[in-house]
């Protein structure tokens, strides 16, 4: 039908609903009608969850079955622990000022990492259980190398998710409102709750990024789980972290398990890691743990989807979390690492205390 024998009114109504429409692309918002965007599939009805894992609910009691009640050999790790090396730190990792990259390993998660005078700590735990209660729970297998006191400032802070062996309230206590917490979405409320400043915590979801200074932090996925009882399963995410500070790259992994999916991601997405921390121990028994903890060959496999250029072992050797002897990490990767043709030294491990520097 011409133009021209459009009723006035339909003309109009058009119009308006052209106007309505080009002023919500304009503003970046959708007409009323709409419907919004579907959420991203981490995120679940009742919480978070794994889009790689088409079920993933372990129960405490099947733990204390297995710990408890089974034939499970269980290494005894505190009869073990002479066969972990730990050593000094350096006086270097006690500068505030570096302008080339180091990395030094407190022990388990917690790294120190040190570039253009900006200072990263991750999953920091410098208490001598990994757990609520101080006489119960998890108990440090090898004596901390420096305490919290004689760090440098800490600018910012990396928490891969609420596990007690990763987020240690008496250490976030001391720690205070010095440093930046980047933190997985949902864990915000419990920073502010024990005392730190609300604009000192900054949530990110995952391939979300603050930039910092010069530090540009990206939270990325990973295959895991959230809760510090039994009401709060799921209720926060979980994510590994990508650090960029001028050049220089780094991937922390937190804890996971393996899927062939989100590291590729990762690797394809974000520029190349100079250095991966990736957890290599906490595997056995496989039947319980494979969904929430990679082995040693399923890190390595990691670090070849991150394309990373080297990468250093952790989550292990400081707490006993699982079944495996206490070195049985450092030799199972030895191993992988031997299967995969790395070149030496690729992927390795450090002693407790002990601080590389990244040319």
């Amino acid at each position: 039908m011409p133009l021209c024998h459009l009723s006035r009114q339909r003309h109009t109504s058009t119009l308006f609903s052209g106007f309505l429409l080009l002023t919500s692309l304009l503003l970046g918002s959708l007409p009323s009608g709409a419907a919004p965007a579907p959420p991203p599939p981490h995120h679940g009805d009742e919480g978070f969850q794994n889009p790689h894992l088409e079920h993933f609910d372990k129960s405490l009691w099947e733990l204390l079955r297995l710990r408890f009640f089974s034939d499970l050999y269980i290494a005894d790790q505190h009869r073990q622990r002479q066969r972990i090396t730990s050593t000094v730190p350096s006086p270097a990792l006690t500068s505030p000022d570096h302008q080339r990259l180091q990395i030094s390993w407190v022990g388990h998660s917690t790294f120190v990492i040190q570039h253009r005078g900006i200072t990263v700590l991750t999953d920091p735990i410098f208490s001598q259980r990994a757990s609520p209660l101080s006489f119960l729970g998890p108990k440090r297998l090898v004596p901390m190398p420096i305490s919290l006191e004689q760090l440098p400032p800490i600018d910012l802070v990396l928490i891969s998710h609420n596990h007690y062996d990763h987020l240690d309230r008496d250490s976030i206590r001391a720690l205070g409102n010095q440093p930046l917490y980047l933190v997985p979405l949902g864990l915000k409320p419990w920073f502010t709750k024990l005392g730190i400043a609300p604009d000192r915590v900054i949530e990110r979801d995952w391939w979300q990024t603050a930039r910092i200074g010069e530090a540009t932090v990206t939270a990325t996925p990973s295959q895991h789980w959230s809760g510090r009882g039994i009401g709060d399963r799921f209720a926060s995410l979980w994510a590994s972290w990508h650090i960029q500070i001028d050049q220089r790259s780094i991937w922390f992994g937190g804890d996971t398990g393996y899927n062939p999916i989100q590291f590729k991601e990762i690797g394809r997405r974000l520029p190349r890691p100079d250095i991966a921390l990736i957890p290599i121990g906490a595997y056995l028994p496989r039947d319980f743990l494979r969904e929430q903890h990679v082995d040693p060959g399923e890190a390595v496999q990691i670090h070849l989807d991150l394309r990373a250029r080297k990468s250093i072992g952790m989550h292990w050797a400081t707490f006993q979390l699982s079944a495996e002897d206490i070195d049985a990490p450092q030799k199972d990767l030895k191993q992988a690492a031997d299967n995969a043709k790395l070149a030496k030294d690729e992927f390795t491990t450090l002693a407790i205390g002990e601080t590389v520097v990244v040319d």
